[in-house]
């Protein structure tokens, strides 16, 4: 017995199952659903400009120093980025040390209108104001929806609420939901230049500097040589004199000593 029970209720869980994937089905196919994005109004732009100069590159780790003096570590750089330097584009491997980066960040934000209107068609087979009603759609099988407040359905062109349904009508209800929206796109743009150049080496200064000596002076005439004495003369005369001054003293010292005596 209870096992004839328990196979009834499966039965009727797989039947209970198969209605459901059915209405599941014949919603997705009778209910119409379109969605549209208006622009709501002017968009506008925000531009932020960062500088920063390259301090160490260690595979896709990339440290910089920025403008203000703090430095900014960005972790796995993706392979895909790209610097604009001159009409180069460059990865996260070409750069080095030394470079000056720029990041420029354009954020857009554009107000939007998203609507969305859901549309069916079908005939009253049940209603249950003001909370659901079940319609019998074109393929002929029956679905329940869920009334929304103060949703209107058109009725052979008049529009009423739930409470105005009756079984066998025809009817058409639209659900129209605007849903205000704000999208904002950013894009990056990073550009760089080179480090300057290194300084050329300094020319080779010689320690030592050979100069020529300058030219010696020309040296002064020299004197002319003291004019020398004729071969004919003779030093005679000059020892007769010498003898003559020595006579002239002894008598002179003996004419002294006699006026002396007396």
């Amino acid at each position: 017995m209870n096992s004839r029970t328990n196979w009834t209720r499966a039965r009727l869980v797989l039947v209970v199952g198969a209605v459901c994937l059915a209405f599941t089905l014949s919603m997705t196919a009778q209910v119409q659903t379109t969605t549209t994005t208006a622009a709501a109004g002017a968009a506008s732009k925000a531009t932020m400009v960062e500088k920063g100069e390259v301090v160490t590159v260690s595979g896709n780790d990339l440290v910089v120093k920025m403008e203000d003096g703090s430095i900014r570590h960005f972790a796995n750089v993706p392979e895909s980025a790209r610097i604009t330097v001159g009409d180069q584009q460059l990865g996260i491997h070409d750069l080095k040390p030394g470079m000056k980066l720029q990041r420029t960040i354009t954020t857009t934000t554009t107000p939007k209108t998203i609507t969305t209107v859901k549309s069916v068609t079908g005939t009253v087979w049940n209603v249950n104001p003001p909370l659901s009603v079940i319609l019998t759609m074109e393929d002929g099988k029956n679905q329940s929806f869920n009334i929304p407040k103060g949703q209107k359905f058109d009725v052979n062109g008049t529009m009423t609420d739930a409470w105005g349904l009756r079984k066998g009508m025809k009817i058409s209800a639209t659900k129209v939901v605007e849903v205000p929206q704000t999208v904002i796109t950013e894009q990056r743009k990073v550009t760089g230049t080179m480090p300057p150049p290194p300084p050329p080496p300094p020319a080779d200064v010689p320690i030592l500097i050979a100069q020529e000596a300058p030219a010696p002076a020309p040296a002064a005439p020299a004197a002319p040589p003291a004019p020398k004495l004729p071969k004919t003369g003779s030093e005679l005369p000059l020892v007769g004199l010498l003898g003559l001054l020595s006579f002239a003293s002894s008598f002179g010292l003996k004419a002294f000593r006699t006026k002396s005596g007396n």
